[in-house]
């Protein structure tokens, strides 16, 4: 089992910038691939972000490609998603996902791959 905690949400105005967590505890978190996703009211949950269990290689979907950076730190069981010029359209709840299987060399951009979840955190964006 994997516990993951997101912190770091919050209010800001367009083009401010927030910095999430995602911490992990439980059985081995740097063998897994990463994510980070997104759901608005009404809308379906997204992709956002993930990065390679050893941290060389990240994806992003093409809305926040420039603006936001993933990250992690294995020694500290955290992954981040640095997140800059923010849109009101970037308002959600972001959720940190563990892929499934360790070691994967493809990193997955669906949520059908990542079996742990975190509770959530809120992102506004005013205008």
């Amino acid at each position: 089992q994997v516990q993951l905690v997101e912190s770091g949400g919050g209010l800001v105005q367009a083009g401010g910038s927030l910095r999430l967590s995602c911490a992990a505890s439980g059985r081995t978190f740097a063998n897994n691939n990463m994510g980070w996703f997104r759901q608005a009211p009404g809308k379906e949950r997204e992709f956002v972000a993930a990065i390679s269990w050893n941290g060389v290689s990240t994806y992003y979907v093409d809305s926040v490609k420039g603006r936001f950076t993933m990250s992690r730190d294995n020694a500290k069981r955290t992954v981040y998603l640095q997140m800059n010029s923010l849109k009101p359209e970037d308002t959600s709840v972001y959720y940190c996902a563990a892929d499934r299987i360790s070691w994967r060399t493809v990193v997955s951009t669906t949520s059908d791959e990542y079996e742990y979840w975190g509770q959530g955190t809120q992102v506004t964006v005013s205008s």
